[in-house]
């Protein structure tokens, strides 16, 4: 029980100080800490983070700091992004959905070490919008990957709302989560027919205390988040996600490696008994592994 609520407040404080991250930490902790099945751990972790941002935009949207025009622009691509990529991820062993997550976390880090520091200098200044087309495309490519290992995304939306929707980084934040909030549940509900396919279901009390613990942090971490630099914020986040992007690609990368090694097409002889006349029947087949 001590890890649930650790977990669920550090993913919660995540969300609440940068807009990103709950996600990145929310499928490590249920697979890892609490032994879920991969697929079951994303489908929970969408629900988990889409209810933790819903929640925690609303005090941002009632101090106006959720801009809607990005939220649509960015959101409903998003959204229709999410749907491709949990139908991709029907195809995709759970070994390898979270070595691409951990290379996600890693390209997190990266982005976070190689932000500009212009919305660090000043954080309330908008800065120049950059074409509607750029906007939408983001969000789709969001969304697919949202939708294919589970990560909400924001720490490629609240760059790319800041650089390329030209929003000032604590409207960004606050539209951030709006959007996470749509492409999150949007996937959970995708996942349901991934999570049908392999007789699987959500653990919905899980759900429901990392939601409730997750809500409580966010709201500290956006009062928190008052007290420390974006920068300072970021980098040690960036260290935080180079640490378990290793942790994840050593964990996954050798068994997904074996699995591409396996011999295709190897010929196996299935015994199914003797008939009256003692000929053996044997069926052949060919097992693709």
């Amino acid at each position: 029980m001590a890890i649930v609520v650790v977990g669920a407040l550090l993913i919660g404080l995540s969300l609440g100080m940068l807009g990103s991250g709950g996600s990145i930490l929310t499928v490590p902790v249920l697979t890892y800490l609490l032994g879920h099945d991969t697929k079951v751990a994303i489908a929970e972790s969408l629900a988990v983070v889409g209810g933790i941002a819903l929640t925690t935009a609303v005090p941002y949207a009632r101090s106006h700091q959720v801009d809607w025009r990005s939220v649509v622009f960015f959101g409903v691509p998003g959204m229709a992004g999410t749907s491709v990529g949990a139908w991709l991820a029907k195809f995709l062993s759970g070994g390898l959905q979270l070595t691409l997550f951990g290379v996600v976390m890693l390209l997190a880090a990266v982005m976070m070490f190689r932000r500009p520091a212009a919305d660090d200098r000043d954080s309330t200044q908008p800065h120049l919008r950059h074409p509607l087309w750029q906007i939408v495309a983001e969000g789709l490519a969001v969304g697919v990957m949202t939708g294919l290992v589970g990560v909400g995304g924001g720490f490629l939306i609240v760059p790319a709302l800041v650089l390329l929707g030209g929003l000032s980084m604590r409207v960004a934040v606050g539209t951030s989560l709006a959007v996470i909030a749509l492409n999150s549940l949007s996937g959970f509900v995708r996942y349901f027919d991934v999570l049908k396919s392999i007789n699987a279901a959500v653990d919905w009390n899980t759900i429901a205390i990392f939601v409730a613990i997750g809500v409580l942090g966010s709201l500290s971490g956006r009062l928190l988040a008052g007290r420390f630099t974006p920068l300072v914020l970021r980098k040690a986040f960036a260290v935080f996600l180079v640490v378990m992007g290793l942790f994840v690609l050593a964990k996954e990368l050798p068994g997904v490696v074996r699995g591409m090694n396996r011999p295709v097409g190897k010929q196996t002889v299935v015994s199914l008994g003797e008939e009256p006349s003692g000929t053996q029947v044997a069926l052949y087949t060919n097992i693709t592994r």
